[in-house]
C-alpha cells in the first residue's frame, strides 16, 4: 500500500514540476516536440541564466543573423560612420572645359544610392551640379562604373537557385543603385493565356525575360525570377491570377553600376553637357591617376543598421557585412567578412565555436549559430557604446516592422525589442525583454516545427507571456 502511495505521488509530483516548467511545456508541445530548438533567456541585472535548452547547439538563424552583422558594423565603424561614393576623372580637362578622358563613378559598397528605403534618390542632381562646378562642358571619353573596391561575385555562393535574381537575394556590388531591384508591371487575360508584360522599372533596355508564367485560377502570384547574378537573361516562372492588372514583381538589377553610369549619362546630355563615349562597368581598378570631383556621402550607419534590422532588408545587409572585410582587406569579399567578425567576438570571449556565419542576412540555409552566441553578443551590446544605436535598430514587439505580430496585443507589447528570422522551416526571434525589473536578453531559434511559423510566434509568445508573470 505505501509503495502505491508512493509511487502516485512521484507520478503527482512529476507531472507538477513539469507543469511549472515553461522550457519543457515549450519543447515538448505537439509543435515542437520534434523540432530543432535552442533557446536561452538571460537576465542582464543580474548576469544569470533564467532559462535554456540546447543553447549551445547552432541552428538556423535565419535573417537573426542579421544581429550579428549589424553589431559588429556598429563596433568596428561607429554609429557615425558614412559610406562614401567618389566622381573622379582621368585625363586633360581643358581651360574650356573638354575632358579628354573618362568620367568614372568610383563605388565604395554604399547600399543607399537612389534607395527608395533611406537617403536621396534624386542625388544625381546633385552630382550634375558639381561636375558643372568642376568646369567639365564637353566628355571626349567613357562615363565608367568603377565596382573595383568589391569582389565580382555579387551574390553569396551559399544562397540558393530558387533565390537568385530575386528582389531579397539581389546581389551587393561595390556600386549599389535603387536597391539593386527592379518592378515589373504585369497584366494578365483569361486562363490559358499568356502574361504581358507591360512595364520594367526602372527602364533597363538590355534585360531580356523568358516568359514561362502561367495564368490559372490562382488567388494571387507564385511569381519567382531566375537568373545568375550579373547576367540580363532572366526566366519568369509560377502562377498568376487570371484578369488581373498591375501586377508587381520585384527582382534584382544585375548590373547596378552600369544602369547608374547609364543614368549620369542621361542626366549629363539633358543639361547640355556632351559625352561622345560610351558606358561600362569595370571591377578591377585601373592604373591611370585621377582626380576627384565630389564625394558623396551615405546616411550614418545608425540609421543603416536600423533600416536593416526592422524591415529586415537583405540587400543592405549584404553590402555591410562585405564592407566589414576592408578593415583587412584592400577588396571587400564574403570569406573576408567572416573572417573579420569571427576574430572580433572571438576577442570578445563569445563562443565562435557556435557560429557558422556565411552571410551577413540569414538568406543562406548553411547558415547556423546557436542561442548561447547570440544571448552574448546581446550582453556585450547591453554594455557597449553602441548600445543605443543597435538597440533602437531592433524592431518593436507588435509595433514595428518584422516583429509588429509578435506579442501584439498583450501586455509584453512595446517592451520587447527584438529581430525577426524566418525562410522555410525555420522561425527566430532574439533581442532584449524590459518589463519592469525585468531587463532579459533571449534567443528562442526554432527549425523543422510540426506546423506554420505563425503557429510558432504565437508559441513562442505563450512562452514568453509565462516566463514574466
Amino acid at each position: 500500500m505505501k509503495k502505491s502511495i508512493l509511487i502516485i505521488v512521484s507520478i503527482w509530483t512529476f507531472l507538477f514540476i513539469n507543469a511549472q516548467n515553461p522550457v519543457k511545456k515549450f519543447v515538448e508541445s505537439d509543435l515542437l516536440k520534434n523540432a530543432n530548438v535552442s533557446l536561452m533567456v538571460k537576465d542582464l541585472a543580474k548576469d544569470s541564466v533564467l532559462y535554456e535548452f540546447r543553447s549551445n547547439f547552432p541552428t538556423i538563424p535565419a535573417s537573426t543573423m542579421k544581429t550579428v552583422t549589424t553589431s559588429t558594423a556598429l563596433e568596428l565603424l561607429g554609429g557615425d560612420y558614412k559610406f562614401k561614393t567618389t566622381l573622379e576623372y582621368d585625363g586633360e580637362l581643358t581651360e574650356n572645359g573638354v575632358l579628354y578622358g573618362n568620367l568614372y563613378i568610383c563605388g565604395n559598397g554604399d547600399p543607399t544610392l537612389g534607395s527608395s528605403k533611406l537617403g536621396d534618390e534624386l542625388f544625381l542632381h546633385k552630382w550634375i551640379e558639381e561636375i558643372k562646378l568642376a568646369g567639365i562642358k564637353k566628355i571626349h571619353g567613357n562615363i565608367i562604373a568603377d565596382n573595383s573596391r568589391y569582389d565580382d561575385k555579387g551574390i553569396n555562393q551559399h544562397w540558393q537557385w530558387e533565390d537568385l535574381g530575386n528582389y531579397y537575394g539581389a546581389g551587393a556590388y561595390g556600386i549599389s543603385y535603387k536597391d539593386n531591384t527592379y518592378t515589373i508591371q504585369i497584366n494578365t487575360k483569361e486562363k490559358g493565356t499568356e502574361a504581358e508584360i507591360v512595364k520594367i522599372s526602372p527602364d533597363i533596355s538590355d534585360i531580356n525575360f523568358v516568359n514561362e508564367l502561367k495564368i490559372t485560377n490562382i488567388k494571387s502570384d507564385s511569381v519567382y525570377i531566375f537568373g545568375a547574378p550579373r547576367s540580363n537573361e532572366r526566366l519568369l516562372c509560377g502562377e498568376l491570377p487570371a484578369n488581373k492588372s498591375n501586377i508587381l514583381v520585384e527582382g534584382d538589377i544585375p548590373q547596378p553600376g552600369k544602369l547608374l553610369a547609364n543614368d549620369l549619362k542621361k542626366e549629363l546630355i539633358n543639361n547640355k553637357i556632351r559625352v561622345r563615349g560610351d558606358v561600362y562597368e569595370i571591377f578591377e581598378k585601373t592604373c591611370t591617376p585621377r582626380n576627384v570631383i565630389y564625394t558623396h556621402f551615405s546616411p550614418e550607419l545608425r540609421e543603416i543598421v536600423k533600416a536593416i534590422n526592422v524591415p529586415s532588408n537583405n540587400h543592405y545587409a549584404e553590402h555591410l557585412f562585405r564592407h566589414l572585410s576592408l578593415k583587412n582587406d584592400s577588396v571587400a569579399s564574403t570569406d573576408e567578412a567572416i573572417n573579420v567578425i569571427k576574430n572580433y567576438w572571438k576577442q570578445k570571449s563569445l563562443p565562435i565555436d557556435q557560429l557558422f556565419m556565411m552571410d551577413g542576412s540569414g538568406l543562406s540555409p548553411v547558415n547556423a549559430v546557436s542561442a548561447k552566441f547570440l544571448v552574448e553578443l546581446l550582453t556585450y551590446m547591453n554594455k557597449s557604446k553602441n548600445n543605443t544605436d543597435f538597440r533602437n535598430s531592433l524592431p518593436i514587439a507588435g509595433l514595428t516592422g518584422t516583429a509588429k505580430i509578435l506579442l501584439d496585443k498583450t501586455r509584453l507589447e512595446g517592451k520587447v525589442r527584438a529581430k525577426s528570422g524566418t525562410i522555410s522551416r525555420v522561425r527566430c526571434y532574439t533581442g532584449y525583454l524590459d518589463d519592469g525589473n525585468k531587463k532579459w536578453a533571449f534567443a528562442i531559434l526554432v527549425n523543422n516545427p510540426n506546423g506554420k511559423a505563425k503557429d510558432v510566434t504565437d508559441k513562442i509568445e505563450e512562452f514568453l507571456l509565462e516566463i514574466t508573470q
